[in-house]
């Protein structure tokens, strides 16, 4: 960008290329200093592949929690301006009085007007694949079809109520059987798809089975550097499982999980809603049989 002369010293922009966890410091470090920033990302949102990631390296600790601060920081800084589907096509000048020209693809949503919504995701004729009507009626097996039969007469009269219909039915079987989740489909009238997004979304449900007990070890900072992962180690020796896995008789799950919120315990681990800090491989055998012998 040109400079402007300001007290007799020139100031201009800075124009920082791609919006990935490298770009996104250097623009705030750039802001911070007093200059105005242009951050040019060619895709829809900033973030880049670290968006995409599950967990980072060495604590395990999720992406988000890294990258959360600086979104919000950028988006609230009034030196930051973001270009997104936008790409450099030309430069020219010389250092100090660069001139950059950037070509921006359309939105086709007023990004003024925009709330955030999602009318537009749904709505969209490109995105979105029309679900195949079922050829005919599904009828669950009696194991499945009166407590879901109870579940949805239970919700049928409240608005918007497929979440705690989900809710209940993993209460009910701890996780989702596919029949079952054709048979919500199919009585609440929402897409297949849906339901699954939802519960391949949220680490409280699962597809697959899970045991009736849920043990959840914190692999988080704390309860990491305190030894958790050496912790979960040897819960998965003496139940024979990974994480994630349940036991054969489908009475213990083992997952871990980034942070229970009770650092002060660390290391720790939670089972059903009991939790248990502050422990050493010696305590875990002790855990385990509790659970076993009550199941």
């Amino acid at each position: 960008m040109p400079p402007e002369p300001t007290n007799g010293r020139p100031v201009g922009a800075a124009l920082v290329v791609g919006g990935g966890i490298g770009g996104m410091q250097a623009a705030l470090d750039l802001a911070e200093a007093g200059i105005k920033v242009y951050v040019v990302e060619k895709k829809p949102a900033i973030g880049g592949v670290m968006s995409q990631l599950d967990k980072t390296f060495p604590t395990n600790d999720c992406a988000m929690c890294t990258m959360g601060p600086r979104l919000v920081e950028i988006g609230r800084h009034r030196d930051i301006e973001i270009l997104t589907l936008s790409e450099v096509e030309r430069v020219a000048g010389q250092a100090g009085a660069f001139s950059v020209t950037v070509k921006q693809r359309p939105r086709f949503v007023d990004e003024a007007a925009c709330t955030g919504c999602g009318v537009c995701v749904a709505s969209c004729p490109v995105r979105n694949v029309v679900q195949p009507v079922e050829p005919q009626r599904i009828e669950l097996e009696p194991r499945y079809r009166e407590k879901v039969a109870e579940i949805l007469a239970r919700h049928r009269s409240r608005d918007g109520p497929l979440m705690p219909i989900l809710q209940d039915i993993n209460a009910a079987f701890n996780y989702f059987p596919e029949p079952v989740l054709r048979y919500v489909a199919q009585e609440t009238g929402h897409a297949l798809a849906h339901l699954y997004r939802i519960a391949t979304f949220y680490s409280a449900f699962s597809i697959a089975p899970r045991g009736k007990h849920l043990i959840s070890v914190c692999l988080g900072t704390t309860c990491y550097v305190r030894g958790s992962e050496r912790l979960m180690e040897q819960i998965s020796e003496l139940l024979a499982i990974k994480p994630d896995e349940t036991t054969p008789d489908l009475q213990l799950t083992l997952k871990s999980v980034r942070c229970l919120g009770c650092c002060g315990l660390a290391p720790a681990l939670t089972v059903g809603g009991e939790v248990h800090g502050r422990l050493t491989r010696r305590h875990l055998p002790a855990i385990v049989r509790k659970y076993r012998e009550a199941a």
